[in-house]
């Protein structure tokens, strides 16, 4: 107990130190600038589907001469975004062009290293195509050739030097990075076009992460290289972009624009590909299915990896993250029933662990401190928190957002940064100048399929529900209080889980819920923000079995994307899943086995991807070594695709009893796993009971209380969701 409480005080003593005396990191360099913008603007008409909009002729003369810059104007995803934050000079390829002397952008030197002279600015981070040479050392390491180099390894054939060459062009195409990287022969080097070793095969690298807009982003040529070596052996090209990268922007027009506009620059090269295959995790995995659904002629085939559905629909259970744990740090302190992490499943749905360490332990005692409350260390886990701790502020607060530091003070305070102001193209501003959201949380009746288990009692059920509450409203919303005396990778967040931005009981009445705006929801699905399983193309969805490990990239989202196909085809026999141990990655098995229904695709064009699938092809489990563990039809089956999900005794696949899929807020809440109601339909509560949503619940001593709190109604999830316009 004296050591708790030491450990306890040297914890209250570091966060006054903290609060006293807050620090900043140095940054190599800011934006001091804001370039006033153009009125945000969407440029293709978007009733009914994206799907069926023809996009723009295309106005670039492809390809980017060597030398030269690629179009820094998006064909047809709106004007421009400002701030713009060059990353070149992080992707090795040197400073941005200086595009004007007015102070707009980020400043680029004469000597950058001494940072001395300032020779002009750059708004737009634009760079001049050109090529580079490597060869794989005996460490498996690109090492870059330099142009003297070239003739002696064109002569020199003994064993000692190493000859896998490959070559790699970047440039700038919509301000983003793009790279084309293949293997070469020595007489190649130096040429932009010779490709004796390609083999016709063109993959598309997609990437993932958390991004809100507002930079360049990262692409390193070797790393384009090396992540994908194998296939460049085999022969395969790769091109990618910054701008498919899901940590840079997660607006899927202009994602989608960028491919079109790279694989495009690649043909204009080198001639048409046999076919085109996708591959990238988390955000890289839902790029595809969204650009698979919305356009033609970029993707043939997708091999999304540790993929969700769509960006959108994960925000609509994720954001609930913080609201649990809000809840249960400082509003459910008399419930100590909370406290045992397995039980906080019930409510969230994803996985919780007892006894699993957190990283951010320390900040639970510190924040409830600061509170006035008595501090408590957590004794376990959650993916709420060790998968999505800081993305629901990041993505959601306009006042936060975690690239400020790359600005100056004044560029800081007049960006919204949130993930909802990378969707300005599409969605409406509200009287306040902020982008409207599509994150709803009114009639939810968090816990519900809990409460009819008899696994919370009423009085739990009704206490969650009341207290819970929901985001504030854009405007009211503050940056979180967060200090960074060790630097920002060990940040002391002093309002932990939002607690300053989440609604509060007043007057003993039920902490204020949140309603979104059907317009933006409706422009989310006509603008093709959200997979509604319109996508008839080769699918093996891949990923590692990370439950155990809290990882946010949980399985269900994957039956979650199924369920859309099979509701919007009929069938969901185009997409096969396959899920690992982390020890064996079936990336390469899926590029063998994607390989040969492509190439019958491309034989037979008349069958669909569901005819034309290898019949080697399954649902398929391995285990660590990669052995297969089960495959076929059924080996998935479990709560997903049961109708009713009610209490009754559930059959699950060999592949599930091997390998639990997990639910989310919403689905403990009765919602649907196809997972896309952002905002329900409502009925009266007393309908809701004349209707059995409670089961044999009695309610009487509650009646009250339930009354009040769902006084606006509750959700009827079997009407579907409210904004989803009815043509779709």
């Amino acid at each position: 107990m004296q050591k708790k409480k030491l450990i306890l005080s040297i914890i209250a003593l570091i966060a006054f130190l903290v609060w006293l005396y807050p620090a900043e990191q140095p940054y190599k360099y800011r934006q001091v600038k804001r370039l006033a913008t153009a009125e945000d603007n969407f440029l293709l008409p978007i009733s009914p589907h994206i799907s069926l909009v023809t996009r723009p002729t295309e106005t670039f003369h492809f390809p980017v001469k060597l030398d030269d810059v690629g179009p820094s104007n998006s064909l047809y995803s709106g004007s421009k975004q400002y701030p713009f934050y060059c990353m070149t000079i992080d992707s090795h390829i040197g400073q941005p062009l200086v595009d004007n002397q007015e102070g707009f952008g980020v400043p680029v030197y004469e000597n950058l290293a001494q940072r001395s002279k300032v020779i002009g600015y750059s708004k737009d981070c634009l760079f001049k195509s050109h090529l580079q040479f490597y060869y794989l050392n005996n460490d498996e390491k690109l090492i870059k050739i330099a142009t003297e180099q070239f003739s002696q390894l064109t002569s020199l054939r003994d064993a000692q030097l190493p000859l896998q060459l490959f070559r790699a062009e970047q440039g700038s195409i919509n301000r983003f990075i793009y790279t084309i990287a293949m293997a070469v022969t020595p007489e190649e080097l130096g040429t932009r076009t010779v490709s004796s070793l390609w083999n016709k095969k063109l993959i598309y690298q997609f990437h993932g992460g958390s991004g809100i807009g507002f930079r360049q982003g990262r692409q390193k040529a070797t790393r384009t290289i090396t992540r994908r070596l194998e296939e460049v052996q085999k022969g395969y090209a790769i091109i990618s972009s910054s701008g498919n990268r899901t940590s840079y922007t997660y607006n899927m027009l202009l994602a989608e624009d960028t491919a079109r506009r790279v694989k495009l620059h690649f043909i204009s090269l080198f001639g048409e590909p046999l076919y085109t295959v996708g591959i990238g995790g988390s955000g890289g995995g839902l790029a595809q299915y969204l650009i698979g659904q919305n356009s033609r002629g970029i993707l043939d085939g997708l091999i999304p990896q540790y993929s969700y559905p769509d960006m959108l629909s994960q925000t609509i259970y994720t954001l609930d993250c913080d609201l649990f744990n809000n809840y249960f740090t400082f509003r459910a302190t008399d419930n100590l029933r909370w406290q045992q992490w397995e039980q906080r499943q019930l409510l969230e749905g994803m996985n919780s662990l007892q006894d699993f360490p957190q990283k951010i332990a320390f900040l639970q005692p510190v924040a409830q401190l600061m509170a006035g409350m008595v501090p408590s260390f957590p004794q376990g886990n959650s993916e709420c928190i060790n998968g999505y701790f800081g993305l629901s502020t990041f993505i959601h607060n306009p006042r936060q957002g975690f690239l400020r530091h790359f600005y100056s003070d004044d560029v800081v305070e007049q960006t919204n940064w949130n993930y909802w102001e990378d969707m300005a193209w599409l969605f409406r501003r509200d009287k306040y100048g902020l982008v409207e959201s599509t994150w709803d949380n009114e009639g939810v009746q968090y816990g519900l399929h809990a409460l009819k288990q008899k696994k919370i009692t009423l009085a739990e059920f009704v206490h969650l529900n009341k207290n819970i509450g929901s985001w504030k409203a854009q405007h009211q919303m503050k940056a979180e209080t967060i200090v960074t005396p060790f630097g920002r990778k060990m940040p002391f967040w002093i309002s932990l889980w939002g607690s300053d931005n989440i609604t509060q009981v007043i007057d003993n009445e039920m902490a204020p819920r949140r309603s979104a705006s059907l317009n933006a929801i409706e422009a989310a699905y006509r603008g093709g923000q959200v997979f509604i399983g319109k996508l008839d193309l080769p699918i093996i969805d891949v990923r590692h079995y990370l439950e155990e490990k809290l990882d946010m990239h949980h399985m269900s989202a994957s039956f979650s994307t199924r369920l859309r196909l099979q509701q919007a085809n009929g069938h969901y026999e185009n997409q096969v899943i396959w899920v690992a141990r982390r020890d064996f990655d079936p990336t390469n098995k899926a590029f063998d086995l994607m390989d040969i229904w492509l190439l019958k695709r491309t034989e037979f064009p008349k069958l669909n991807a569901a005819q034309s699938k290898p019949t080697q092809l399954k649902d398929t489990c391995f285990d660590d070594k990669g052995a297969v563990l089960a495959e076929g039809k059924d080996v998935w089956d479990g709560n997903w695709n049961d109708v009713g999900y009610g209490n009754k005794i559930l059959k699950r696949g060999a592949c599930a009893e091997h390998y639990a899929i997990f639910s989310n807020s919403r689905i403990q809440a009765e919602g649907p796993w196809q997972g896309s109601v952002f905002k329900c339909y409502k009925i009266p509560f007393e309908q809701a009971i004349k209707q059995g949503m409670y089961g044999g619940i009695e309610l009487a001593e509650q009646l009250t209380s339930l009354r009040a709190i769902f006084s606006q109604g509750v959700c009827d999830y079997s009407q579907g969701d409210a904004g989803r316009p009815s043509d779709l």
